[in-house]
């Protein structure tokens, strides 16, 4: 079971907000389903929240349970002093500002769910699971949180184009920007893609967590099919083994194609190897050896081997990880 709280707030009397409501609309729609259109969180849409006690109360009942992930999306006003960092909720007052980030640090690190997700899009949220003003600590993450946020602790988050930067660029990574190889979009992987994205003078997003599995919030469509990879321990009896190859694996090498063609001629085997083979050398498993192209690693009778990364797939593949 997977849940998720989204929380887009707009409408604050003295400063209002123009893409918060937009932000939670476009994340709860990605995340309802995967990109195969099987479904993946059961999301409750909450906009506009009014007050303290309302918002409080719903991220209480998000991490509340036993689920498989819970996943809470905030975009809206934060804020920070010297006690400690909030989500600003419409009915802020001096010395009240709204839910503080160590309350629902709490809620998280005290749930019974399994994976706890807690993504903020809001000015100065990098401050969760950090030392506050005073030299306090409370940095305290629990095994099983993950905190993404948009911006460090000292710093405002942008809007751009009706959405906030931060979150525009988690649209992109749940969309199939930060998925492996496999289709799997990971926190890790989603931080990854943002942070490259963002650059070293724009807002710094923020990641922290305490986990020992792996957790993948969507899958997409890989770009080679599962099945395909997993035949990199057919075509290469170790990780560190080359795959010898000749003309017979190219499949224009053949005498019914008009061009000078070399013997062996295109054997229906080997040229579906090779096209199993050109998909992971398109990856980044494969790469040609002493050759700049697959075609001609085939028509000179060289050879192919895993790359780096390719080596990892060899092993999950063997290891029946994948």
């Amino acid at each position: 079971m997977r849940k998720a709280l989204v929380v887009g707030i707009d409408n604050y009397a003295q400063c209002p907000l123009n893409g918060c409501c937009n932000d939670a609309d476009a994340v709860a729609k990605i995340l309802e389903s995967n990109a195969d259109g099987s479904p993946n969180f059961s999301v409750k849409l909450e906009k506009n929240v009014s007050s303290k006690a309302n918002l409080r109360q719903l991220i209480e009942e998000c991490f509340s349970g036993d689920a498989d992930i819970a996943l809470f999306y905030y975009s809206g006003h934060g804020h920070i002093d010297s006690v400690g960092g909030y989500l600003v909720t419409p009915d802020f007052s001096n010395y009240d500002f709204g839910v503080s980030l160590q309350d629902i640090l709490s809620i998280a690190n005290s749930s019974r769910c399994r994976d706890k997700i807690i993504v903020l899009d809001s000015c100065f949220s990098g401050f969760m699971g950090s030392v506050n003003t005073t030299g306090q600590s409370t940095a305290i993450i629990n095994e099983g949180v993950t905190i993404l946020t948009s911006s460090r602790s000292s710093e405002t988050s942008m809007e751009v184009n009706g959405h906030g930067l931060f979150t525009s660029l988690l649209l992109e990574a749940l969309s199939g920007g930060a998925a492996d190889i496999t289709g799997h979009i990971t926190p890790g992987g989603i931080y990854a893609y943002i942070d490259k994205a963002l650059g070293p003078w724009e807002q710094r997003p923020v990641f922290k967590t305490n986990v020992t599995r792996f957790t993948s919030l969507r899958n997409v469509i890989p770009q080679v099919d599962i099945s395909t990879i997993r035949k990199i321990c057919t075509y290469f009896v170790d990780e560190n083994s080359e795959l010898a190859m000749d003309p017979s694996f190219e499949p224009t090498n053949d005498q019914s194609v008009i061009h000078e063609v070399v013997k062996p001629y295109a054997n229906p085997t080997n040229t579906k190897i090779f096209a199993d083979l050109q998909k992971l050398e398109g990856i980044g498993l494969v790469v040609p050896v002493g050759e700049e192209h697959m075609y001609f690693a085939a028509m000179n009778s060289k050879s192919c081997a895993l790359t780096s990364i390719g080596k990892q797939y060899w092993r999950l593949v063997h290891n029946k990880l994948i």
